[in-house]
């Protein structure tokens, strides 16, 4: 009999697969870096700092004399310490444009300071071991990160958009129409749950039926860490959600493997991250077609809705699941600039 396991032990099985396939590529002596970051680490985290510190030898193959015609397993960890700060410094320099596989690929602050902090972890596991005498990369300064604007709905939009998901069907012909129908419940249920408790995608996607408890209003939502966490949900959410189970999920036959997946594609399969951003895409361009908004976007906009209303970060932060509420409270110290100026008309001195 064939052991059922959930979406999300199922992803972490695959990525740990993939992490194993990826360190092949990799010097072997990287195998104990990645053993030591397992315990506080995710599959995805590691899996990433893989691919990121790849690139790291790549560079160094291609661009310093010295490794010109080195292969990957030549490589040893005394190598970490005969490079200097400034080889650091070409690499992100490197790292802005580079090319692989006959595709250029580019990197942003963000894809930077990634990298960056991908190699300084790499880096700092064999020099706190004393396995390395020198840490070169500690001598360079990490790429600064600019602040962006958060993109989010504003209240009426947020009307606008689940309005035009219930209506689109009037603007609709042929198979567009076809298609519109056999989603729209699925659509809806989903818009209005992210909306309603800002879960990240990864979490919507890997929601089962199980999780869904209508006497509490509350969804079990599996966190970024691996960490269960009941997040509660109200009326608007509460009957999206039963018109869509009771519905087309209920009239559904998911495929093997798939019969406890909440969100099912017209394939009959567990729907994927991707196909949720294009759904989103796909009815936001129509409402707002100057904001590129996403599932995080919304996410965003649950936010800062729950902090206008509540003004406790440390709520907004434990709904969110945010580890540190220092990352809340970078995303949400424009509302508090807000605050401030009403704070100052907010105390007469003198009566007019």
């Amino acid at each position: 009999m064939t052991e059922t396991r959930t979406y999300h032990e199922q992803i972490r099985i695959d990525q740990t697969l993939r992490l194993r396939e990826v360190l092949k590529t990799l010097p072997p002596f990287a195998k104990d870096f990645f053993r030591a970051i397992e315990p506080r680490s995710s599959a995805k985290t590691r899996m990433n700092y893989a691919y990121d510190i790849r690139v790291f030898f790549h560079f160094l193959m291609e661009n310093n004399p010295v490794y010109k015609n080195y292969t990957m397993d030549q490589f040893t960890v005394t190598d970490l310490e005969r490079l200097e700060p400034v080889d650091i410094e070409e690499y992100m320099e490197y790292l802005k444009v580079y090319k692989r596989d006959d595709e250029m690929i580019t990197n942003g602050e963000k894809g930077l300071a990634r990298k960056m902090s991908a190699l300084r972890s790499f880096y700092n596991y064999y020099f706190k071991h004393q396995i390395i005498s020198k840490n070169p990369v500690l001598l360079v300064d990490m790429p600064k990160m600019h602040e962006k604007a958060i993109v989010r709905l504003d209240a009426d939009e947020v009307a606008m958009l689940l309005d035009y998901v219930e209506s689109a069907g009037s603007k609709l012909t042929g198979q567009a129409l076809v298609y519109y129908r056999k989603t729209k419940d699925r659509d809806l249920a989903i818009l209005t749950l992210l909306l309603g408790t800002g879960i990240r995608v990864s979490e919507c996607v890997g929601l089962d039926l199980n999780d869904v408890d209508f006497k509490n209003n509350g969804i079990t939502v599996t966190r970024k860490g691996g960490n269960q966490m009941v997040v509660y949900f109200g009326d608007e959410v509460a009957l999206a959600l039963k018109n869509y189970i009771n519905g087309d999920r209920k009239a559904m036959t998911p495929l093997p493997g798939h019969e406890n997946a909440l969100f099912l594609s017209t394939q009959r399969k567990r729907m994927g991250v991707q196909a949720v951003e294009n759904m989103v895409r796909k009815y936001a361009k129509q409402v707002t077609p100057y904001k590129k908004i996403t599932p995080h976007k919304l996410r965003s906009t649950y936010g800062t809705s729950l902090y206008k209303e509540t003004g406790d970060i440390y709520l907004v932060a434990d709904v969110l699941g945010h580890k540190d509420v220092n990352t809340t409270k970078k995303h949400y110290a424009a509302i508090d600039e807000d605050r401030r100026r009403q704070a100052a008309s907010a105390v007469k001195l003198r009566e007019s």
